[in-house]
């Protein structure tokens, strides 16, 4: 935590506070005048400023003044006599958050200065934005048509609505488009408009002047005034109060609004992006959102894919996010196998990223060994597929489910093959699959028996590796014809990794392939 600045050309105060503060466990820095400590600032910043308002040479309304272009979050306390509270006030004006009146108590200054401190300490870790964050992470058309979008809006102050499924990742949009934009030095404040109740709500958007209400001990500042010139990020717009928007509305309309219990306008410069999971055209038809707010936030809309969408990009986004916890907790990485990697991918995930997310926390916890395998994956999941976990296959180009695997006698085969395929699939389909001609409701598990039978009887080796590259031969082919040919799609129907697809056409000797 950085320290608390005293500024006071009265030794005997500056002494005092130190000393108090030192009894609390607080580190103080002290001078003697605002210059020194506006020298000061242009290489440090402490945690809560504390100033005399008259000392010889610049004034603490300068030094206020100063604080608040360069750091506008910062929480100043002004000093003053009680023969000059108009100078209080306008140190109100100028955005202090509190005064303390000389003679002061010292207990009560130490209590002003921690409320202070707890003020300045939440609003360091709204704004902060983490050093390590990642940029998005996702190779899928549909991200990349996302990571243009931001391109183009990097220079721009325009907002924009970020609309799509939960979990999908719109806040990490938002902190792109702040991040690449001309206001990238300034703050970003998010604030999720469902999460606060509806009577904070306004007071958390626009801040609230002391007394405005029972508890109002001082006065607060709100996200608005804290994203002055950066940008404020409004998630899950569409449930906000209806009261509400019409206030919001002003904002946007005149950059102006008021605080709660306020009677004097404040000017806001702040860039708003707006994000919803909800349909608001649907809302404005039901009388529940404003048409002309709608208006004025859709000005560039950007719609996120639901993780179903991006399949390629489930297994990029489970290994950094198996890295990332692990990194957390301080153990090795763990490792999925292919045949995991493939059932997670077959997943719909509604949570969407942020479900991944979670389910990779839980598997660096609770998955045994650092190899994952599927009956090592949530048991949920698996039940919600529908199948054992040796006997999994995703959907395929093929028709064929993994309930007519469950069914079948090739359900017992199990053995590991390596194939990156799950084990009890690839070693257990029949080459018949290649007999197009036959109907579907010709058992092909019974075909599959037959042929198993021929092969032992006539004494075949390695039988269930001939019959797997079969089954492997066709499933890929018939994925690439109904791709024409796109390598990376068909992984994508198939539910397999890119390398793995490009590994099985090279080891199968399958032809007809596009570059990608």
């Amino acid at each position: 935590m950085k320290p608390i600045w005293i500024v006071d050309d009265d030794e005997s105060i500056r002494w005092v506070l130190e000393k108090a503060l030192a009894r609390e466990n607080l580190a103080t820095k002290s001078f003697s005048n605002a210059r020194d400590a506006m020298d000061a600032l242009q290489t440090s910043t402490p945690q809560v400023l504390v100033s005399d308002i008259r000392m010889p040479g610049e004034s603490g309304l300068d030094l206020l003044t100063a604080v608040k272009a360069k750091h506008p979050g910062l929480p100043v306390i002004i000093i003053t006599a009680f023969s000059d509270l108009d100078s209080a006030v306008a140190a109100f004006q100028g955005g202090a958050f509190e005064y303390l009146a000389k003679p002061f108590d010292v207990d009560k200054a130490v209590e002003l200065i921690r409320r202070a401190l707890e003020e300045s300490l939440r609003e360091t870790s709204v704004e902060q934005i983490s050093a390590d964050t990642p940029e998005i992470l996702g190779q899928a058309p549909a991200m990349q048509d996302v990571f243009r979008a931001i391109g183009r809006l990097s220079q721009s102050n325009v907002t924009v609505l970020i609309t799509g499924e939960s979990g999908t990742g719109k806040e990490l949009v938002a902190r792109a488009l702040h991040k690449h934009s001309p206001r990238a030095d300034q703050p970003f404040i998010a604030l999720n408009t469902a999460a606060i109740p509806k009577d904070l709500l306004e007071s958390e958007l626009f801040g609230h002047e002391r007394g405005a209400f029972t508890g109002a001990q001082a006065t607060r500042r709100g996200r608005f005034e804290q994203a002055e010139n950066g940008t404020l990020f409004l998630d899950e717009i569409g449930d906000m109060p209806f009261d509400l928007q019409t206030r919001l509305l002003r904002v946007l309309s005149d950059g102006h609004f008021y605080r709660v219990g306020g009677h004097q306008p404040l000017k806001a410069n702040v860039r708003v992006i707006a994000a919803t999971h909800q349909n608001l055209e649907n809302r404005v038809k039901e009388g529940l959102f404003r048409e002309d707010l709608y208006h004025r936030l859709n000005v560039i809309r950007l719609r996120l894919p639901s993780l179903r969408e991006r399949r390629e990009d489930i297994p990029i986004l489970t290994r950094y996010f198996l890295a990332q916890s692990a990194k957390q907790l301080g153990v090795e990485a763990k490792r999925m196998s292919d045949s995991a990697m493939q059932f997670l991918s077959s997943l719909d995930l509604p949570g969407n990223v942020r479900q991944l997310e979670n389910l990779c926390n839980w598997i660096t916890v609770m998955a045994p060994g650092q190899a994952v395998e599927i009956k090592d994956l949530p048991q949920d999941l698996i039940n919600e597929k529908g199948t054992a976990p040796a006997n999994f296959m995703p959907p395929t180009a093929t028709g064929f489910g993994s309930s007519q695997l469950q069914n079948g006698a090739a359900a017992n085969y199990d053995a590991p093959n390596g194939s990156g395929f799950p084990s009890g699939i690839t070693n257990s389909v029949p080459a018949v699959l290649s007999h197009a001609n036959g109907s579907h409701s010709d058992s092909w598990i019974s075909l599959l028996e037959s042929e198993a039978a021929q092969m032992l009887s006539a004494g075949q080796p390695e039988v269930m590796d001939a019959l797997g590259r079969q089954f492997e031969s066709a499933l890929i082919k018939t994925a690439l014809k109904h791709t024409h040919g796109r390598k990376n799609d068909a992984a994508v129907r198939l539910g397999i990794g890119r390398n793995t697809i490009t590994r099985k056409i090279q080891e199968l000797g399958i032809s007809g392939v596009k570059d990608e």
